[in-house]
């Protein structure tokens, strides 16, 4: 058995690869892992824009599509589309194997749309109805608009991946957005054990800002009993945060409302933790792995993490060690005037903006190889 298999059948979590490129599908890599203990796969604009780039083995398709739509944009989609139904269809044992509760790969909406909840409902509406496989999960930034189209979605019985979670209020309202959702699909006689949903925090980012801003205190205050407490939560708070956000993950997923659907088959909301490799030298490699390991979770890793931990990784139950610390972490925060919901906001902004560039971006370099092929921007022969 690998760590990685470890994870899974010891302690309940599922280890997914974070990325996806069409030669780990032809060449095998990716049916390599998942022999290896991955159980699912994600993958974001920034992701997908440097496989595209990458190389010319999207080439044939690109002239293809280009020859067949006239238009970049519609190409990049059958890129993708391409590339997703082709892992999907490589997990789909798994999935049914697991009977539904693993075994999806995730494709996200384009990431302009994030503060447009009626253009985020069509466009997850049409990736699904395009893509048409079962384990298949749309991601959709948490954005308070957002959030509003999760909602919509589930009660369609659609699958989502909510993306880009950076603090405990918003993961609130993630967490209602998928019960509430999942009610409205019951009182319209629809069936919620069809649907599954994960929930994903970005970890790593958490200490990459709280950090920078800890240091600040120390800046402004060398020497004082302040500023070493500053010091003393470095590299802290993002697994603080995510701990936390367990215990509300348990608290959420009990009682009368959540048995009611839980009768009809519906599954919880797991927590993803996303953006787990490790930013900061100074920290450990796996500081966002060996910590967050339990029940019902899952954590996204690209592929040098998930190398780290098949050969070091240390798989123990961690993710609700200690919860009374991390809870004095995010207080002592507080105390030094570190608001987390400014942290998150910050965190939102900077990923949806990144996002957004990196679709930019890759949309750019596809014309300038329209260019290159012989083919117009809009599709003829140049």
């Amino acid at each position: 058995m690998t760590r990685l298999q470890d994870l899974y059948t010891t302690f309940g979590q599922s280890p997914w690869l974070d990325n996806l490129k069409r030669s780990y599908v032809t060449g095998g890599r990716l049916a390599e892992l998942i022999g290896q203990g991955v159980r699912g796969l994600t993958s974001n604009p920034t992701i997908m824009a440097k496989a595209i780039e990458g190389g010319d083995e999207y080439d044939e398709q690109f002239s293809e599509s280009m020859a067949a739509h006239n238009d970049v944009l519609n190409a990049y989609w059958d890129l993708v589309v391409q590339d997703v139904t082709d892992a999907l269809e490589l997990f789909r044992p798994l999935y049914d194997e697991s009977e539904g509760s693993d075994g999806f790969v995730s494709i996200e909406v384009a990431p302009n749309l994030a503060r447009e909840t009626a253009s985020t409902i069509e466009a997850a509406r049409n990736l699904h109805e395009r893509i048409d496989r079962p384990n298949l999960l749309v991601k959709i930034p948490a954005s308070e608009q957002g959030v509003r189209a999760v909602r919509a979605m589930i009660a369609e019985g659609r699958s989502i991946n909510v993306t880009l979670i950076f603090s405990l209020e918003r993961y609130e309202s993630v967490m209602e957005a998928y019960l509430g959702g999942l009610e409205d699909l019951v009182a319209k006689g629809g069936d919620p054990s069809k649907v599954a949903s994960v929930a994903s925090f970005f970890v790593s980012r958490v200490d990459t800002e709280t950090d920078r801003r800890l240091e600040a205190v120390v800046a402004d205050d060398p020497g004082s009993p302040r500023a070493e407490r500053a010091r003393s939560l470095r590299g802290r708070t993002a697994v603080a945060q995510a701990r936390t956000a367990y215990e509300h993950f348990e608290r959420r997923f009990a009682g009368p409302r959540w048995e009611a659907l839980a009768a009809r088959g519906a599954r919880v909301q797991r927590p993803l933790w996303a953006s787990t490799s490790t930013k900061n030298p100074a920290y450990s490699d796996l500081a966002y792995v060996d910590t967050l390991i339990g029940p019902s979770t899952v954590n996204t890793m690209p592929e040098e993490t998930l190398a780290r931990f098949l050969d070091h990784g240390k798989p123990a139950r961690t993710v609700d060690a200690d919860v009374e610390s991390a809870h004095r972490v995010l207080t002592d925060l507080g105390s030094l005037g570190i608001s987390m919901s400014d942290v998150a906001e910050t965190l939102e902004d900077e990923g949806v903006t990144a996002f957004e560039k990196s679709f930019d971006e890759v949309i750019e370099r596809l014309s300038e190889k329209a260019s290159r092929l012989g083919m117009r921007a809009d599709g003829a022969d140049a």
